[in-house]
């Protein structure tokens, strides 16, 4: 079974900066993408950011600019960095890992709650 846990969210104020984290039971260099979803109230879940295997990062529209993904194979742990925050950004974030191919499966984190308010 493979367990992504998120840490590092809270509250925090417009302008601020934060990192969530997210820690993966297995080696996240196995999997072909890892990345962040976002959920706010009443809405969609969304992507963030992803990283694939050989580590091309892509953003959805209108992140690359607050928000950079990383990741460290060696520890098996997944990193948003995310400035500027806005009170938009509040949100439930949860970490991603997925296999494609011929047996895609998805994997997620329980999720962290960022709440951006003064």
């Amino acid at each position: 079974q493979v367990q992504l846990v998120e840490s590092g969210g809270g509250l925090v104020q417009p302008g601020e900066s934060l990192r969530l984290s997210c820690a993966s039971s297995r080696r996240i260099a196995s999997f072909n993408w890892v990345g962040w979803y976002r959920q706010a109230a009443g809405k969609q879940r969304e992507m963030v950011a992803r990283m694939s295997d050989y580590g091309r990062a892509e953003y959805s529209e209108n992140k690359e600019g607050r928000f950079a993904i990383t990741k460290d194979n060696g520890r098996n742990i997944i990193y948003l960095n995310i400035n500027r925050l806005k009170p938009e950004d509040t949100a439930v974030y949860y970490c991603y890992g997925g296999d494609t191919g011929p047996n895609p499966r998805d994997f997620w984190g329980q999720g962290t709650q960022v709440t951006v308010s003064s």
